[in-house]
């Protein structure tokens, strides 16, 4: 079974006025700053309501 990757570990590749675009050093996926934050809340809630 494949783990989905919590993307540990970033690096930002590009930057666009208001946007900052960073890749997972682990699984190589590029997604936008924002998105990477979104995950972060998501995976707090679902933890939250795992509990």
């Amino acid at each position: 079974m494949n783990t989905p990757c919590k993307h540990p570990k970033v690096r930002v590749v590009a930057r666009e006025e208001d946007v900052e675009y960073v890749e997972c050093l682990d699984c190589g996926e590029v997604f936008d700053s924002n998105e990477f934050q979104d995950m972060a809340i998501e995976e707090t809630v679902l933890e939250d309501e795992d509990e």
